[in-house]
Parts: structure tokens; sequence; C-alpha cells
């Protein structure tokens, strides 16, 4: 595919969601400062305080530039909200298990940590604090082999049924294998999510639009959505979710597109 005519898809397709962010939120009321928020809303809110673990398998069917190439990530994912004095805190650790790869090597990528300050605001959240990037990959062609941190800040806005924001990663490299390629990226993350009848939500996929310094472009450009569904086992809640993305950015050899399920156990605190 031309690159000048991905771009241009990427550019009518991200128009299309940017109306989304723009004008959802004009037909839903604000949400009162004291009222609760839903589980099934907080499931998709990274700012929630929400003890989770979930459990992801993420299958890229096509790579760009790169002829009959899959891969295959399983993605364990903790959340653990706790206070230090007043200050509220959400720290996630991620942890993916390559299965599948166009280098032929499997096991386990690199670590990705970050600790966020929240602070509850009558529209929503806010919260900053700092992402890091463990290299503990087994093999070198699965991870960058470096050591990684820097700010991440964001917010998200709830309405009755509706929740919306933006999130910012930069991980920037400062330790590990001085013969690999230094790590400098940004990373934005648009969250929009929809309430539906019987538990069901609606919205943006994990959509990492990826900026690499070292490059001087965009890595990835994707656009997707997912779906959800908010069950219980017993009295265990347990969020269901399934969705795809089409990454935009043809000029490397990134997935082309990837599709996901996720299995997240919530333990409201």
């Amino acid at each position: 595919m031309d690159c000048k005519q991905g771009s241009r898809r990427f550019i009518v397709a991200l128009r299309a969601f940017a109306y989304v962010i723009c004008f959802l939120p004009l037909f839903c009321l604000p949400a009162a400062a004291d009222e609760p928020q839903a589980l099934e809303q907080a499931a998709n809110d990274p700012t929630a305080s929400l003890l989770s673990v979930s459990l992801s398998n993420l299958y890229s069917g096509d790579y760009h530039n790169l002829d009959n190439e899959r891969g295959n990530t399983v993605q364990l994912r903790m959340s653990l909200p706790f206070k230090t004095g007043k200050l509220k805190h959400i720290t996630r650790v991620t942890f993916p298990l390559i299965t599948d790869s166009p280098s032929g090597k499997t096991g386990v990528g690199d670590m990705v940590v970050f600790d966020l300050l929240t602070f509850d605001q009558s529209w929503g959240r806010w919260g900053a604090g700092i992402v890091g990037s463990i290299p503990i990959a087994g093999d070198e062609r699965l991870g960058s082999g470096k050591l990684g941190a820097g700010p991440a800040m964001g917010f998200v806005a709830r309405n009755p049924g509706f929740l919306w924001g933006i999130f910012n990663q930069n991980v920037f490299s400062f330790a590990g294998d001085s013969d690999r390629e230094d790590v400098r990226v940004s990373i934005l993350q648009p969250i929009v999510n929809i309430s539906l009848p019987n538990k069901w939500s609606l919205g943006f996929s994990e959509m990492n639009f990826t900026y690499d310094w070292e490059k001087g472009d965009w890595s990835n450009l994707p656009l997707g959505m997912k779906v959800s569904k908010l069950v219980k086992f017993d009295q265990l809640p347990v969020t269901l979710s399934a969705g795809g993305e089409y990454n935009f950015q043809d000029n490397y050899s990134g997935s082309e597109w990837t599709v996901n399920g996720t299995v997240k156990f919530l333990l409201p605190m």
C-alpha cells in the first residue's frame, strides 16, 4: 500500500473518531459529584480505584512489509489501588508472554509498570505519575534491552452512561545494553466508553498512538473498537471483552491488524 494513501485513510478514520469524542458528551448530563460510578464503567476507567487482574490474548494476523507473518501475545495485567497518606495511587503492572512472532522467538517480553496519583473531581478524575519499562525479555528480539522511564498523565471525564478522556505515557531509556538502540517513545491513548443496557458497553480499544522520537515519526497509528459485558461468576464480577484494531502506519514492519479477547476479574475496594 502507498504510504501517503495509508496516511490519508488514517486521517479520514481519525476525523470520524474525533467527531465521536467531541459530540457524544453533548448528549450526556453532567454526573453529580457524589454519584457512585457503575462497576461496568469503572472496569473501563484506568483511573478507577479498582483492584483487578486481567488476562488478554492479542493476535496479529498480518504485518506491514512482511509476507505471511503473524504474532500472538498473552498479556497478564494487574492493577492495585492504594494510598500514601491522603494521596490515592493506581499501580499497574503488565507482563507480556509472546507465543508467536515474526522473529520465530517466543517467551517473556519487557515488563511495563506505572504508578499514577489520582485526584477526584466533580466531572471525573485526572492523574499524573511515572511509567517504566523493565527489560526482562528472555530474548533480545522480544524486548528493547533498555531500562526506561518517564512521565504519565491524563484524565477521564464521566457522565451517566458515558466515559471519555485521554492518557499520555512517555518512556525514555537511561540504562541497559549499550549496543541496543535507545528507546524514546510517547504514547497517546484516547478513551471513550458508552454504557449499554444489560451491563454491555461499547468503546475504543486500547489504541496506543505511538510517536518514536528516534525515528522522528509515528510508529503506530491504530484505530479500533471493543465490546464488553459485565457478568458474575458466583459473587465475583468479571468483564469479558473482545475487540479489534487496524494499524494505518505502513512505513514500518508493525502489525497490520490485531484482534483480542480479555477476561478481567474485578475486586472493588
